[in-house]
């Protein structure tokens, strides 16, 4: 066991410890919980390392290392550590995430190696409901996706993405990866639409899912259809769906400028509880 204040390369035999800290935080922690809860800590099935950061001898902080770079539970002692251990590693990342306060200081950290960066969103709300919408009827068109129906829905994952983040997820390796990823979902049960004469009106899918929280993301209404309240009907119903077969809590963040994405949201029933915070390369 460590004695001081020390950074390391979490290993298999300290995933008890590790979901002890994620626990601390459940619906923060959502996505890299559901990650180590089913790859456990080897960094080949996990996707990347796991760092941990230890006072005393005791696991406090986190920080996975893989495709995103994500602060977990991170005291200001831990991000410096695990700043200088990202300098010396290098970035290895498509994005920096994770709450607001402890990434904003891990950027500043890493900025001056690391930077510039292709957008930095520095203040996304993370939004919360834990009862279906009291106010909004669900979409009684909103389903779960088909198997079947996987060449409907990647076109408008493709083109919810390229709209949110500015790049298209077909490039680099033509998209291989980004649509074993809806298919997985797909998969699982957890991509939703409604789609009408072969197209997709509205999606959204559950991503990360624990026993504690869940995550709604890729919230998408094709573009001829906006304005009509659409988003609403649709996010009850996944809302709906996701509280009845998944977790007894559901979240997302969104990005602050989006005021009329937070205010559908807000009737729908979602109450903001805190801040992420996006790096994107």
């Amino acid at each position: 066991m460590l004695t001081q204040s020390s950074t390391r390369v979490l290993e298999p035999a300290d995933l008890g410890a590790a979901l002890a800290v994620l626990d601390s935080a459940p619906v923060e922690n959502a996505f890299v919980t559901a990650r180590v809860q089913l790859a456990g800590l080897d960094p080949w099935r996990l996707g990347g390392e796991m760092w941990g950061w230890y006072t005393d001898g005791r696991l406090t902080s986190l920080c996975y290392s893989g495709a995103n770079l994500v602060p977990i539970c991170a005291t200001p002692e831990a991000v410096r550590a695990f700043a200088e251990r990202a300098r010396r590693t290098g970035r290895r990342c498509s994005s920096i995430v994770g709450p607001a306060a402890p990434t904003a200081e891990l950027w500043r950290l890493l900025e001056p190696s690391w930077g510039p960066a292709r957008d930095v969103r520095a203040h996304q709300p993370l939004m919360v409901a834990d009862a279906p919408s009291a106010t909004v009827a669900p979409d009684p068109l909103v389903r779960r996706v088909r198997k079947d129906e996987m060449e409907t829905i990647v076109p408008a994952c493709v083109a919810m993405f390229t709209e949110e983040v500015g790049i298209s997820p077909l490039s680099g390796d033509g998209g291989l990866l980004y649509q074993a990823r809806v298919a997985e979902l797909v998969g699982s049960g957890r991509s939703f639409a409604r789609i009408e004469d072969g197209k997709v009106v509205f999606k959204a899918e559950i991503g990360a899912a624990t026993r504690q929280a869940c995550q709604i993301q890729g919230v998408w209404v094709a573009p001829e259809h906006r304005g009509r309240g659409l988003s609403e009907t649709g996010m009850a119903a996944v809302l709906a769906y996701a509280l009845a077969d998944v977790a007894p809590v559901v979240s997302l963040y969104v990005n602050d400028y989006n005021a009329p994405a937070r205010a559908a949201y807000r009737r729908v029933g979602f109450q903001e509880v805190g801040a992420f915070m996006s790096v994107l390369f």
